[in-house]
């Protein structure tokens, strides 16, 4: 344990999204109470492929005080209803894993019970007719008012992000020291980190700290060495090739997902580019043949060569230790295919605000954080890991081996109760909800026959007129919406456009 001095010094390691997110959170919920310092080098370069988010997001700029339409503009940013995955189930499927709302649910029972019942009485359509922002999705449309709650994300260019926190940061008091460490010097004693020495002699001394230095984790793990959990034999993705393109088409309000032979494809549509990217497992293909993939199904012409990527899906055995806290890549790295990432910035900044060791670093704090942090890297895995498992596709070794992996013990669970039940749980620190897991697992073709019988407490005609209803307020609302280019135009278009 260390005890804290009354403004602790908090030093954030590397730049980046991960570091500006840090650094927007502390400064705007805990200033006065800290002194920020971030240290970054403008010589090295960031990943960047974060550009898809998840609505959580929203919640994020909330809590920062970021006005919407600032960051839309200064991030190029797009509206985001879901992710629509092709391919995945078998080949030539389509299915939308939208961030609505299904239907409404009884206390008893979740609305899919309800939906299920219909079916087995020979109505009740397709589950989507039951989610406004899956109808919108696939007809491009998008809107915002008093009387229209979407429950939404965006798409954005994290360069220009890393920017926009930036500014909002320094203006609330956090320092920007530039240029590259070369050394961190810790207490000989505890081991503690004391300060970081510059390439230039300087040292940033400081009483806590953050690494966000990505893959290179150079506090966590390279100087206290926490070991790392290797989940590539369920992840075994371990490289993507990136490229921007030249706008093509409409602006859709949703991220494509494309599954290939042995890996799959990105397609995020911001308002001045698109971002692509294939993410694989060399195991199956190499880099060659994987860029060649990509470069196939680009809609629009290439902005710049596509650059290699190369990851090791899993996490730190420990997020926090000692005085240091791992945030962002150095935390540890899942693939973008629910576009987590962002999102597990922004959490384990928040958790830092609620937590921070204003008391000294101590055991019981520490492990409290890792604790939450472990359970919501588990269940984001385990979501990921069921969008491979959960396939009918065996059209090549990739994925048969994807079908017949070992899987977690918590992913049997899950699966084998909607199996045999047709339930779906949300656990204390799951990010993903019931909606969410109903509407993969039904889109990959994960069957069950089993439903609670809560639709039988109605009439067959009560059921099928309320679920008509619903079904119809949905499409009168997506009609009356706007394409999402048209609203995108008026709300927040760039500057000039």
């Amino acid at each position: 344990m260390t005890d804290m001095r009354a403004r602790p010094r908090v030093v954030i390691a590397g730049g980046g999204t991960a570091g500006w997110v840090t650094a927007a959170a502390l400064s705007s919920q805990l200033k006065g109470l800290l002194d920020i310092t971030l240290v970054e080098s403008d010589q090295i370069g960031t990943v960047g492929v974060g550009e898809a988010t998840i609505p959580t997001h929203r919640s994020f700029h909330v809590l920062i005080g970021a006005n919407e339409v600032d960051f839309m503009r200064a991030t190029r940013a797009t509206f985001k209803l879901g992710i629509q995955f092709e391919n995945w189930g078998a080949q030539g499927d389509s299915y939308i894993h939208s961030f609505g709302q299904i239907g409404k649910s009884p206390w008893m029972a979740d609305f899919h019970h309800l939906w299920m019942q219909a079916k087995a009485d020979g109505f009740g359509g397709d589950l989507g007719d039951y989610c406004l922002e899956l109808r919108a999705a696939e007809a491009g449309k998008f809107a915002l008012s008093d009387k229209l709650n979407l429950n939404y994300a965006y798409h954005l260019d994290a360069s220009l992000y890393a920017a926009f926190l930036r500014a909002h940061s320094e203006a609330r008091g956090v320092t920007r020291v530039e240029g590259k460490f070369v050394d961190v010097r810790q207490d000989g004693e505890s081991g503690f980190i004391k300060s970081i020495v510059m390439e230039n002699g300087d040292e940033v001394e400081g009483d806590f700290f953050i690494d966000c230095t990505g893959f290179r984790a150079a506090l966590i793990e390279k100087v206290l060495g926490v070991g790392y959990d290797d989940w590539s034999h369920w992840l075994p993705m371990n490289r993507a090739v990136a490229v921007q393109t030249q706008s093509a088409g409409d602006i859709l309000p949703y991220t494509r997902s494309i599954a290939h032979e042995a890996g799959w494809q990105w397609r995020i549509p911001l308002q001045h580019r698109v971002g692509n990217g294939h993410v694989y497992c060399s195991d199956y293909i190499s880099d060659d043949e994987a860029r060649a993939t990509l470069e196939r199904n680009l809609d629009g012409e290439m902005l710049f060569e596509p650059r290699v990527i190369k990851f090791l899906t899993g996490r730190r055995k420990k997020l926090w230790e000692k005085n240091c806290v791992a945030l962002g890549l150095s935390s540890g790295f899942l693939e973008p295919l629910e576009s987590t990432s962002i999102h597990l910035f922004q959490i384990a900044a928040t958790r830092l605000i609620q937590y921070f060791p204003f008391n000294g670093c101590n055991p019981a704090l520490a492990d409290h954080f890792n604790r939450l942090a472990s359970e919501e890297f588990e269940s984001i895995r385990d979501f990921i890991i069921a969008h491979y498992h959960v396939t009918q596709r065996d059209d090549t070794a990739f994925w048969r081996d994807r079908q017949a992996m070992d899987i977690p013990d918590t992913l049997k669970q899950r699966l084998a109760l909607y199996r045999d039940n047709g339930l779906v749980y949300k656990g204390e620190e799951d990010l993903f909800r019931i909606d969410s897991w109903i509407q993969v697992l039904l889109g990959q073709r994960f069957e069950t026959s089993a439903y609670h019988p809560a639709g039988r407490l109605m009439t067959t005609d009560k059921l099928r007129s309320s679920l008509a209803n619903y079904a119809d307020g949905v499409r009168r609302t997506v009609a009356q919406m706007p394409s999402h280019a048209d609203f995108i135009a008026r709300y927040c278009a760039m500057a000039g456009e």
